[in-house]
């Protein structure tokens, strides 16, 4: 017996994987590459295209809310306080999860990030560093120097996923 698939959810399958390897490369490198984050913008059209609730009012606010969050970010990047991988890995999820579950994305992103800086600020912490092979190259910078690198673009995909996945299988 072979079950139907819905074709809205082919690109969401590809948004679940990106954002997942996302997570894994920031945790990994603290880099986010950029090529996740094109193919999670040009996924984006297909998945308004075959999303049965989507129409093109709710896409041209998803993308209204994206740029705000880019702005945002990019004013953070700009004074030292947030990664350029994060602020763009943030948009494009803010794109995915549309203008009615973007501050629910916000918020999940907040409330795991903290959660991260909490646990890699711990005794286990230490631990997870160990696993991250660029953290073990002692930096030249002195004001990097004894600083807990968090990767915050692990807590924006599982926000993203959250906020996402589920309102898709109701």
């Amino acid at each position: 017996m072979t079950l139907p698939v819905t074709l809205h959810l082919i690109p969401l399958a590809g948004f679940a994987g990106l954002m997942a390897t996302s997570a894994i490369e920031d945790f990994r490198r603290l880099i986010i590459p950029n090529g996740l984050i094109v193919g999670l913008c040009l996924l984006w059209p297909l998945h308004v295209a075959t999303a049965p609730t989507l129409t093109l009012v709710t896409a041209g606010l998803a993308a209204l809310c994206a740029a705000g969050v880019f702005v945002v970010g990019a004013l953070l990047f700009s004074r030292g306080l947030i990664g350029g991988g994060d602020v763009k890995l943030l948009a494009a999820a803010t794109l995915w999860a549309g203008p009615t579950a973007t501050v629910s994305l916000l918020v999940w992103t907040g409330v795991l990030g903290g959660l991260l800086c909490l646990l890699l600020l711990s005794p286990f912490g230490g631990l997870l560093a160990a696993l991250r092979p660029i953290l073990r190259v002692p930096s030249a910078d002195p004001a990097t120097a004894g600083r807990v690198l968090v990767p915050y673009g692990v807590a924006i995909a599982v926000a993203g996923l959250i906020v996402t996945i589920p309102p898709n299988f109701n």
